[in-house]
């Protein structure tokens, strides 16, 4: 009698160790999506490459987007779930997260953007990955590669909140036909 009643208790510790095992599999190991705390990080290198995250409060780059969607349910560098479909991005260096304002210089169309990951690591000129939502978002998704102006901005707590349920932000203006011919023309004069 009492070996059974031992081995009842240990059959219910098992039960509860599984339980919790399995919790975490069903997304405990994932990091809420908030906005803090704001993480810089250290140093790292990729590929031989290294990076300095810091934060960059006149953050606004020339340079080139492609995006990234396969990955889907991977864990971010800040922690969260990867979600392909939401919009978000990766950029090598500002702090997690951070909210960016992404142009296409090629339709002037203009989306704001979550970075909750790091990234892009190939690629010449490029300095932000966009998860496919905002590849979709911005119109660039057919593209693949696109000339881009990404500037930090502090965006409205409506806008930020949309974006971390996964929505777009409300839409912005397009940027007009006059700046996008000087954008392009610097990107030019970079030799990018």
């Amino acid at each position: 009698m009492a070996m059974n009643a031992a081995m009842m208790r240990t059959g219910r510790a098992a039960w509860a160790i599984m339980a919790l095992a399995a919790s975490a599999c069903g997304g405990g190991q994932y990091r809420p999506v908030r906005d803090t705390p704001v993480r810089i990080g250290p140093p790292y290198a990729v590929r031989g490459v290294t990076y300095v995250p810091a934060a960059d409060p006149a953050y606004d780059m020339l340079g080139y987007a492609s995006w990234y969607g396969s990955e889907s349910g991977s864990r971010t560098a800040n922690g969260e779930r990867f979600r392909a479909k939401w919009v978000t991005a990766a950029h090598t260096t500002l702090p997690l997260p951070s909210y960016v304002e992404v142009t296409a210089l090629d339709t002037g169309r203009t989306i704001l953007v979550r970075v909750n990951d790091r990234g892009p690591f190939a690629g010449r000129g490029r300095i932000i990955d966009l998860s496919r939502g905002a590849a979709d978002a911005l119109g660039v998704r057919a593209q693949g590669h696109v000339a881009v102006r990404v500037r930090l901005v502090d965006p409205p707590e409506k806008d930020r909140a949309r974006l971390r349920k996964g929505d777009a932000a409300r839409e912005r203006p397009r940027v007009d036909e006059r700046t996008l011919a000087n954008l392009r023309a610097q990107l030019r004069a970079a030799g990018l």
